[in-house]
């Protein structure tokens, strides 16, 4: 798909050529086709969830959707909901992230919950329904997926969002992950950033940066910043995951 919002003889050009042009490419951030493969590897693994198809999404700094895919054979193999969900974690945790520090959507789940820090912020920057909702069905998880070079907006508070940094430190956009457990949407997430080398994450409020917090103990976040635990398993390996799936460090 050319974006929208290209010169017209830039368009022209590319269409009468035959020439495919990417702007996720262009920006560092994956294709549709290495999304989607990474996806598939990462999901067939054990995460902790259930183990079902997963849908992806990347947005870039701008929040504007690079990317839909799913794992399974189909688009009715993976929730219909979490399709949108996705791409609503993925604008949180680029929304929410800055060069220099990194939230994840499982971070900010005890700060937006009453009395929190951040209460209310799940009710910020809505999801534009036309946008998430509209276009050819049978394009959706494609290339051609109708949420791709669309603004979906939206704020996801519970694990499966993470930022996207470059081998340079840049903060290219975000990841967001849906269909499973939100424990195990994360860790997936984990497991698909470090497979898109992507995850030169600089700094977070977890001891692994943007790692999943699991420290509530009788209803409260002793640190302000933890997620429920879904189970053991789950928890396990998101504990493992600084040393499975380590951030990239840049020079």
């Amino acid at each position: 798909m050319l974006p929208r919002h290209l010169p017209f003889s830039i368009r022209l050009v590319a269409l009468l050529t035959g020439l495919t042009f990417s702007l996720a490419l262009a920006q560092g951030l994956p294709s549709h086709a290495a999304l989607q493969e990474a996806l598939q590897a990462v999901v067939a693994e054990e995460n902790g969830g259930f183990g079902f198809n997963m849908w992806a999404t990347t947005v870039d700094r701008d929040g504007v959707v690079t990317a839909v895919a799913f794992s399974g054979d189909e688009r009715g193999d993976q929730w219909p909901g979490s399709r949108v969900i996705s791409a609503q974690k993925a604008n949180t945790a680029n929304a929410f992230s800055l060069p220099d520090f990194a939230l994840s959507t499982a971070n900010i789940y005890s700060a937006t919950q009453p009395g929190g820090g951040l209460y209310g912020l799940q009710f910020s920057n809505p999801v534009d329904t036309a946008a998430a909702y509209g276009g050819n069905s049978a394009a959706i998880g494609t290339a051609e997926d109708p949420m791709v070079d669309e603004k979906i907006g939206g704020v996801n508070v519970f694990g499966g969002g993470l930022a996207l940094y470059s081998s340079e430190g840049e903060l290219l956009g975000a990841l967001g992950l849906s269909g499973d457990s939100s424990c195990a949407d994360h860790n997936i997430a984990w497991k698909l950033r470090d497979a898109l080398e992507l995850d030169y994450v600089p700094a977070g409020v977890s001891e692994a940066e943007d790692n999943i917090i699991y420290d509530i103990r009788e209803g409260a976040s002793e640190g302000g910043w933890g997620h429920p635990e879904c189970s053991p398993e789950a928890t396990t390996i998101a504990q493992e995951l600084p040393r499975t799936h380590a951030l990239g460090t840049t020079e």
